[in-house]
C-alpha cells in the first residue's frame, strides 16, 4: 500500500480548485457533495461551472494562478491543462503543508481522488494510487451493481439504534455479534423493502429481550486453499470476516490471511520439519478451550483440510467435548497447484487415475507403497515431499518407473511467487537442489508433466527462476 486511506470532514472549509474546464467541474462536484466551500481560479469557465456559480454554489475568480489564492485553504486541486502551472500549485501547495491533488499527474499529487461508491452514510472509495483510474471506475461499477441504495439506511438506523445496543451489551464482542446477527437476518430484509417501521419495532423488541444473552462458542474449520485468495469460497471468506480468534498454519499465505476480519486476534501454529509451535493434541485441545470461551475459532489451514490437513483430528477432539463446529473445504494443492502449473492431473492419453502421497520423513526414512506408486498411467502428486526427493525419485526408478518420466516441483504454486523445475525423474533433485526451491513444494510426476510445455498459462510476477 503506497497510500494511507482516509476520510476527511471538509464540511464549510476552504477548498480552492485551479482550472475550470470540464475536469474541474468533475472535482468541484465531488467537493460539493462532501459540503466544502469551493473557490475557483481560472481565466476562462465552463458552462457546468458558470451554472454553479450563478446558483451561488462556488466562488469564481477570473485570474491566472498565483500563489496567494493557496492561503488558507484546506486542500488544493489543480486542474488545468498547463503542466507548469500545475506544478507550480503542486510546489506552492507543498511548501505552504496544503494536501494538493493534481489531475492526471501522480508524481505531483500529495493525495489522490478515489472512485466513489455513496450509500450514505456508506461511502466506499476505490483508488489505484494514480495508475489505473479507469479500472478504478470500473471496479466501481461492479460495487455499485452489488449494493442496493438501501444500504445507506441500513447503516443509518443502526447509528440510531447505537446507544441503545451498547447499554444494552457491555462488551465490544456481545455487540458485534448482536449486530451481526442483525445485519444477516430479516431486519435488513425489512429495510430493503422499504419498511424501516417494522425494521425499528424488530430492533426494539430484540433489545427489549431481558434473557441473558448467549454467546456461545464455534469453530470454523476453514480451507484456505493453496495461496492464491481468489480460489476462496465465498463462505470461507464470509466466516473469515467474522471470527473473534484465527488459529492458522504455515501454509496460509500471507494474502489469504490478509482477509481474516483486521481486530481478530492471530495465533501461529504452524510446523515445520522438526519444528512444532505446537503438538497438533495441544492444537487441537486449543480449539476446543478458545470456543468453550465463547469464542468463534476460525482455524485456517492451507489447502483443503481433510487432506492432509489433520483437520479430522481437530474436530474429533471438538465433538468429544461438545463444541460445535463447521468445516468448509478448500481446493487442495494438488487441484490448485497444477492448475496454475499448466500440468493436468489426469488425461486419457496419458493418466486415468491420479495418486495423493504425503512426503513426510520420518526417522530420515520414507515407508511408502512404492509399488503402487510405480504402476504406470498414472499421475502422482507428492505433498511435503521436498527434503525427501531424491529419496523418493531413486526409489521409484528401482520400482520400475523411467528414468526419463517427466516430473516437476512447483514452489508456492498459485502465488506471485510460483517457481517450476521441470526435468526428468533421474535429474529431478539435482536441478531442484541447484535451483534452491524451498518449501511448500509439491511434486508431481508422470506423463502429463510433459504437457506443460503447451498448457503453461499462469505467468507470476515476482517469477525468479522456472527451469523447463
Amino acid at each position: 500500500m503506497q497510500a494511507l486511506p482516509i476520510f476527511i470532514n471538509i464540511i464549510d472549509r476552504p477548498c480552492v480548485v485551479i482550472g475550470a474546464g470540464e475536469v474541474a467541474a468533475r472535482k468541484v462536484t465531488m467537493l460539493l457533495k462532501a459540503h466544502a466551500a469551493v473557490t475557483i481560479y481560472a481565466p476562462d469557465i465552463c458552462a457546468a461551472l458558470s451554472d454553479l456559480v450563478d446558483a451561488g454554489s462556488v466562488c469564481y475568480f477570473q485570474s491566472p494562478y498565483a500563489d496567494q489564492q493557496l492561503n488558507g485553504a484546506c486542500m488544493v486541486i489543480a486542474a488545468t491543462n498547463d503542466i507548469k502551472v500545475n506544478t507550480a500549485v503542486s510546489l506552492a501547495a507543498k511548501a505552504k503543508n496544503i494536501p494538493v491533488n493534481v489531475v492526471d499527474a501522480p508524481a505531483l499529487c500529495t493525495f489522490t481522488m478515489a472512485s466513489i461508491v455513496e450509500r450514505s452514510p456508506i461511502v466506499i472509495a476505490i483508488s489505484s494510487e494514480g495508475n489505473a483510474p479507469v479500472l478504478a471506475r470500473y471496479l466501481r461499477s461492479k460495487i455499485e451493481t452489488m449494493l442496493p441504495a438501501g444500504y445507506g439506511r441500513i447503516a443509518a438506523i443502526a447509528g440510531e439504534f447505537r446507544d441503545k445496543v451498547k447499554n444494552k451489551y457491555a462488551t465490544t464482542q456481545a455487540r458485534r455479534i448482536f449486530w451481526e446477527g442483525v445485519l444477516q437476518g430479516p431486519i435488513v430484509e425489512r429495510i430493503l423493502a422499504g419498511q424501516e417501521a417494522s425494521a425499528r419495532a424488530a430492533l426494539d423488541n430484540l433489545l427489549a429481550d431481558n434473557s441473558p444473552a448467549q454467546h456461545h462458542g464455534e469453530v470454523y474449520l476453514v480451507g484456505g486453499g493453496p495461496g492464491d485468495p481468489d480460489l476462496l469460497t465465498f463462505r470461507a471468506l464470509r466466516l473469515m470476516q467474522q471470527c473473534d480468534v484465527c488459529v492458522y498454519d504455515k501454509l496460509v499465505s500471507p494474502e489469504v490471511l490478509d482477509l481474516v476480519r483486521r481486530d481478530a486476534e492471530l495465533i501461529y501454529v504452524g510446523k515445520s520439519r522438526d519444528q512444532h509451535t505446537l503438538a497438533q493434541e495441544e492444537i487441537n485441545q486449543l480449539l476446543a478451550d478458545l470456543a468453550l470461551a465463547g469464542k468463534r475459532v476460525l482455524r485456517l489451514k492451507g489447502g483443503d483440510p481433510f487432506i492432509f490437513g489433520r483437520g479430522g483430528e481437530e474436530i474429533e477432539t471438538l465433538m468429544q467435548q461438545g463444541v460445535p463446529f463447521q468445516v468448509v473445504p478448500g481446493i487442495t494443492a494438488a487441484n490448485g497447484v497444477s492448475s496454475y502449473a499448466g500440468i493436468p492431473l489426469t488425461h486419457r492419453d496419458y493418466a486415468q487415475a491420479c495418486l495423493f502421497i504425503t512426503g513426510h520423513l520420518k526417522n530420515g526414512l520414507l515407508d511408502l507403497d512404492w509399488a503402487a506408486m510405480a504402476r504406470p498411467q498414472q499421475t502422482v502428486v507428492i505433498y511435503m515431499g521436498l527434503v525427501g526427493l531424491d529419496q523418493i525419485c531413486q526409489q521409484l526408478m528401482a520400482h520400475g518407473v523411467a528414468a526419463d518420466m517427466p516430473a516437476a516441483v512447483i514452489q508456492q504454486g498459485t502465488t506471485q511467487n510460483q517457481r517450476v523445475v521441470s526435468a526428468n525423474l533421474s535429474e529431478l533433485a539435482a536441478k531442484v537442489a541447484a535451483a534452491k526451491m524451498k518449501a511448500p513444494c509439491l511434486t508431481i510426476i508422470g506423463q502429463v508433466v510433459q504437457l506443460r510445455e503447451k498448457l503453461n498459462w499462469f505467468e507470476p510476477q515476482n517469477k525468479e527462476a522456472d527451469h523447463p
